[in-house]
Formats: structure tokens, sequence, C-alpha cells
């Protein structure tokens, strides 16, 4: 799929946001302990990517209540939804001056069309050395879901099933999609939330 640059100017995708909060203390001290000057950008977003893949646990995978949103509280709390594990993935590598972008994927929610639809939330990285960007996704795998660190060939969690009107989207947005952000500020209950209001559609 060609991706499609919300922002010429790759500096925009460094920007330090609210939801990307990685002047943030915990967030630091994470990077400090994750990355160390000799390594490449690829080494180091590998290493974040399957840090936040494999140590943050996935809501809805553990049966948890708890929102969270802003890199900083994913992390303290070391769980999130999809949303939030990417609000993590960029904060790790905006920190190390590697851009990064989000990118999403409307998907059926479970396993049907009559079950409804979910927007997910994956990460779009730009490496320099190699001049492209490479998308990920650091949802969390489990049985079914083998999402791998590939700069080769795209490795996601989910295929798209466009004959049930499943849609990649190209974009690589700047920040967070405001409609995802609404709906971790809105609600308290994460299953509740993510059986009945993420959003269908961007």
């Amino acid at each position: 799929m060609n991706l499609v640059c919300e922002s010429e100017k790759l500096d925009d995708y460094l920007l330090e946001l609210n939801e990307v909060n990685y002047t943030n203390p915990i967030i630091k001290k994470k990077a400090d302990e994750l990355f160390n000057p000799f390594q490449t950008e690829i080494e180091k977003a590998k290493v974040a990517f399957e840090f936040v893949r494999d140590e943050i646990s996935h809501s809805w995978d553990i049966q948890s209540n708890r929102v969270t949103c802003n890199a900083s509280d994913v992390l303290d709390s070391k769980e999130g939804i999809c949303y939030a594990k990417s609000h993590l993935l960029a904060s790790l590598l905006r920190s190390q001056g590697i851009p990064t972008g989000f990118c999403y994927q409307r998907l059926m929610l479970f396993d049907t069309p009559e079950k409804g639809y979910c927007i997910h939330a994956l990460n779009a990285i730009f490496f320099k050395s190699l001049n492209k960007w490479i998308r990920v996704d650091s949802r969390g795998n489990k049985k079914g879901i083998d999402a791998q660190f590939s700069i080769e060939e795209e490795n996601l969690a989910f295929p798209i099933n466009e004959e049930f009107d499943e849609e990649d989207y190209p974009v690589i947005y700047v920040k967070p999609h405001p409609k995802t952000v609404a709906v971790l500020e809105e609600y308290t209950n994460a299953l509740e939330m993510y059986k009945h209001h993420l959003p269908e559609s961007l």
C-alpha cells in the first residue's frame, strides 16, 4: 500500500504531544533503560516495538477495566488498548529523534460483520538510513496474532478483508486521531468502551 504523509515535514513526526509526553520522567527513565548511543535507529525501533508489544498488556486481552491514554500512564500501568500502546511506542521513538506517526485500520470488532466494526491503531516509523516508512503493530501477540518487526515487508497483526468492508487507511498522521483520543478520554471502563464505543470509521 502507498502510505501518504499528513505532513511533509519530518520534524512534525517528532513533536511532543499530550498523548506523546516523552519528556515525562517515567518515559525518560524507560528510554534510558532501552536505548544506548551505540544502537542504530533500526535497532532502537525494534527494541521499543518489542517492549511495547510484549511488556505492555492489551486491556482486552487481560480483561482489565482500566483506560489509559497518555504514554506515561500507559507505561506506568503497563496496559492499554491499541490506541494507548501506539502513543507509548511513538513517545519512546520520538524521544530518540526517530520520526513516528499514527496509522489506522477499519476492522471487524470480533469475527463477523454483524458484531460491528472498530478503528484499530498502529504506528509508522521513518528510517532515515532506508529513506522509507515502515508500519508496525504493537497491539500484542496472542493465539492467531503474530505481529513482528520487519523492515523488508509488513508483518502486522491483522490482514485486511476488503470483502467484509475492512479498510487500510493510507495516511500517516502526525497526531493520534481525535476520534481515538476522544473515546479514551470519555470512558472509564475499558471493557465497555471496547465492546460498545470504539469509533467504526475515521
